[in-house]
């Protein structure tokens, strides 16, 4: 028999419920496998006694294991390989930033070093985007809320963890329900992450962006828009056809005026596709009406088999010149991480990479910093 995980909270919540065990112990149990995920049921104090034998019978502390970790040479990302429990794996990235390099009102912001964990929501992707490895692998499985909830658990054990991208392998928008109850898992006890520091990354999934503010007000929203124009998004992310860009920009408008919240434009830069001084103003013009972040993101090598190169540093800079003197959008390049151990932008695929030395680090400043 398949366990469930137990931080699978609609299941633990409804086996609760019909055992007559009220859920007020369940963000204990929570806790208590946090801090010691090896544990067993009977180490936990101060359970109803028919909680015991309930979850064992049904649940696991952890349903996953940590199969491998490899640090990059530099010393700020971290990739974790994640065996499931169907022997399926998964990939999550942890990256060290420096809050004091981000700023606010014009000043450099207090703090330190911090971690964002870029976490997975499914096995494989089915939006084929040709551009990205997890693209190649094709579509797997949906990972369960309590399988997305144990990358942090596994995470931070590593790491102290305060942000949570959803821009691991898969369309979290694809896996609506069990990424909205993970998100509600980590923002409550004992993880207690804020809702405006986790970012939701999607490819456009018009219907699912259509409900997420209400189901998750404050969240960050991330498009991967990736083109200005319809017909070059179709030809690098062929599930584009299915979420037209008229239709995506109007969702956009609707999403935006009922959350008053900023929209992370995510931008990967290829060279001769959708780099050139014609495509920023394309790109400025879509997106002049909108209050919106551009974050162009280096393109990021996935072995030989890549028809793409990355857009030089001038065509970048030139591009975000455009962008932001002419149409005065708030535009950032996106430091590469973590591309000498495969676990950069578009480079999440199952491997077993050889594990890096560690040698001297530069800190850097994350995209949430950017508008908080």
């Amino acid at each position: 028999m398949a366990y469930r995980s137990v931080f699978d909270a609609g299941e633990i919540t409804s086996e609760f419920d019909k055992a007559g065990i009220s859920s007020h112990f369940i963000p204990c149990i929570w806790k208590w496998v946090a801090r010691n995920p090896s544990c067993e049921w009977s180490d936990i104090p101060s359970l109803p006694s028919a909680s015991y034998s309930l979850l064992n019978s049904k649940f696991k502390p952890l349903t996953s294991t940590l199969h491998s970790r490899v640090d990059s040479s530099d010393q700020v990302t971290t990739k974790l390989l994640i065996k499931l429990q169907n022997e399926a794996f998964v990939e999550a990235v942890i990256m060290t930033y420096d809050t004091r390099l981000g700023k606010y009102c014009g000043k450099p912001r207090p703090g330190g070093p911090r971690s964002t964990l870029c976490i997975s929501s499914q096995v494989g992707c089915k939006m084929g985007c040709k551009f990205c490895a997890t693209g190649s692998m094709g579509f797997k499985s949906n990972l369960s809320s309590g399988e997305i909830v144990e990358q942090l658990v596994h995470a931070s054990r590593i790491s102290s963890i305060r942000n949570v991208v959803f821009m691991g392998m898969g369309e979290p928008l694809n896996n609506y329900t069990a990424v909205v109850e993970a998100i509600r898992v980590m923002t409550s006890s004992p993880f207690q992450l804020s809702l405006k520091r986790i970012t939701v990354s999607t490819v456009g999934i018009t219907h699912a962006i259509s409900k997420l503010h209400n189901d998750l007000p404050g969240v960050n929203l991330a498009v991967s828009l990736h083109a200005p124009v319809q017909d070059i998004r179709c030809q690098i992310m062929p599930a584009a056809r299915a979420f037209p860009l008229e239709k995506l920009m109007d969702t956009l408008q609707v999403y935006q005026k009922n959350s008053k919240q900023k929209i992370f434009i995510e931008y990967i830069m290829l060279n001769g596709v959708n780099d050139e001084d014609q495509h920023a103003h394309q790109l400025g013009k879509l997106l002049e009406t909108f209050d919106v972040v551009v974050n162009l993101i280096p393109f990021n090598p996935i072995g030989s088999i890549s028809q793409f190169r990355s857009s030089s540093d001038v065509k970048v800079s030139n591009f975000q010149k455009v962008l932001r003197g002419t149409y005065n959008i708030r535009t950032t390049v996106r430091k590469q991480m973590g591309q000498d151990i495969s676990g950069a932008c578009g480079q999440l695929v199952v491997n077993l990479p050889n594990k890096r030395s560690s040698v001297n680090a530069e800190r850097l400043t994350d995209i949430e910093d950017l508008r908080l």
